[in-house]
């Protein structure tokens, strides 16, 4: 008779996504996920290849909970806005990782289909990627110098980040 699983690729993900958020991606090695998930490490070459394989794996999960995010947050670009950075703050270390490789790229094409649907309906088929660029190029750089801690002339940083959402919104679509 087979050994009976101990563990399931879900619960290697959701281990290696709470170490990355903990400590960073250093923090994801295979000793340290099998050991939050109860195996040996040896045990999890069965499900994942290797470590970047399993970056690649927690990149495409953190991308997955940004689509859904986005789908719960609403249709407007200032509601989807706001959804991303929220995002970012709770899962800081995945949100990195969004940008550190391809890994999920494939699933972040479909996490921007609500801004991109949201951008068509400000200014038309048109102009809609571009549009939907500018607010995400936006936002993006905005919340990674938040997260890095590189606003440091005081001010209310949340005051901010809805002054330039306005803003950015108001150039995208001037007669909203």
């Amino acid at each position: 008779m087979p050994t009976p699983e101990r563990t399931s690729l879900a619960a290697i993900v959701a281990a290696a996504r709470e170490l990355l958020e903990a400590g960073g991606p250093a923090a994801v090695t295979m000793q340290a996920v099998a050991a939050r998930v109860g195996v040996r490490a040896p045990s999890l070459y069965k499900r994942v290849r290797d470590r970047d394989a399993l970056l690649a794996l927690v990149a495409e999960a953190t991308a997955d909970d940004l689509t859904a995010r986005f789908a719960a947050s609403g249709s407007s670009l200032a509601a989807l806005g706001r959804a991303y950075r929220e995002f970012a703050h709770e899962h800081p270390e995945g949100f990195r990782l969004l940008f550190a490789g391809d890994a999920a790229a494939d699933r972040m094409g479909l996490a921007v289909q609500p801004v991109l649907q949201a951008a068509r309906e400000a200014v038309g088929g048109e102009h809609a990627l571009d549009a939907a660029r500018l607010l995400t190029a936006w936002a993006t750089g905005f919340v990674s110098m938040e997260l890095a801690g590189a606003f440091r002339m005081g001010g209310d940083i949340d005051q901010a980040f809805e002054y330039g959402l306005e803003r950015i919104i108001a150039a995208i679509d001037p007669g909203r």
